[in-house]
């Protein structure tokens, strides 16, 4: 297994995406625990994950208060040992479907404040214990429209490339204490399609179904990454078959955005 006796500590573990990352870790082997703010579906997740034979806690954390953050890894920490891996998957509470000359600076700035606070405070809590144990991976999430141009997409793509950004300047100055940092960059999974992304098929006047066939027809591989692909694509960068990657975005976009 890929993360055997490794701890993952996953935020946003109750909602879609955080679940596929956490099912993918255990069932590689990893401890996770399972932070979020609403306790029932990560208790949820958790079931899962033990009748599947695999290890979860749950808690209520607020991923964008640090005090909690730090509380919560301390806890980890002297529970179980190290922390590993922290995957940061929070929802960013983004509009979409309106043009940007008609958005209020409010819901424009909204998505890109809640994710650069969130990912900041998560990843560089997990940095300064990891930079004490000389090892760890930091793993973050974004999407195609931070490097394609797409309309209708308010703040969302301007947080996903400032995420990326993110991810390239803390594993500069966290990677000689051999701490990796790699963000996932989605082209958006159909199971995970949210009302946001329903607003935004509506501003273009297409149903939801054409809204998605579209996304697949950027694609190269005509189709988008499943939700599962994306948990597998997580844990092997979080294992050390990726040990020379850091400071980088691993491609999941189907060919979306080729690089």
């Amino acid at each position: 297994m890929l993360l055997s006796n490794k701890n993952a500590v996953i935020y946003g573990a109750g909602g879609a995406i955080g679940r596929a990352v956490a099912l993918a870790f255990a069932r590689e082997g990893a401890g996770v625990f399972l932070a979020g703010r609403t306790l029932s579906r990560l208790d949820a997740v958790a079931k899962e994950i033990s009748m599947a034979g695999g290890v979860a806690e749950t808690a209520v954390v607020d991923a964008l208060d640090e005090q909690a953050i730090e509380a919560h890894a301390a806890e980890i920490i002297r529970k179980a040992g190290p922390i590993d891996i922290s995957f940061n998957a929070i929802g960013m509470d983004d509009v979409q479907g309106t043009l940007l000359v008609e958005m209020s600076l409010e819901d424009f700035a909204r998505p890109i404040n809640r994710a650069t606070r969130s990912q900041f405070l998560t990843a560089t809590t997990a940095a300064r214990h990891m930079v004490r144990q000389g090892a760890g991976v930091i793993l973050m999430l974004t999407a195609t429209p931070a490097r394609l141009a797409i309309p209708h997409c308010g703040g969302f793509g301007v947080a996903c490339a400032a995420l990326e950004g993110l991810c390239r300047q803390l594993a500069a100055e966290v990677g000689p204490e051999g701490v990796r940092v790699v963000c996932l960059r989605s082209a958006g999974s159909p199971e995970s399609i949210s009302e946001t992304m329903d607003t935004h098929a509506a501003a273009g006047k297409v149903t939801r179904d054409d809204f998605i066939a579209s996304l697949e027809e950027m694609t190269l591989l005509k189709r988008l990454p499943a939700l599962a692909e994306v948990g597998d694509m997580a844990a092997l960068m979080a294992s050390d078959h990726a040990s020379s990657m850091t400071g980088t975005v691993a491609n999941m976009t189907c060919g979306a955005i080729v690089d």
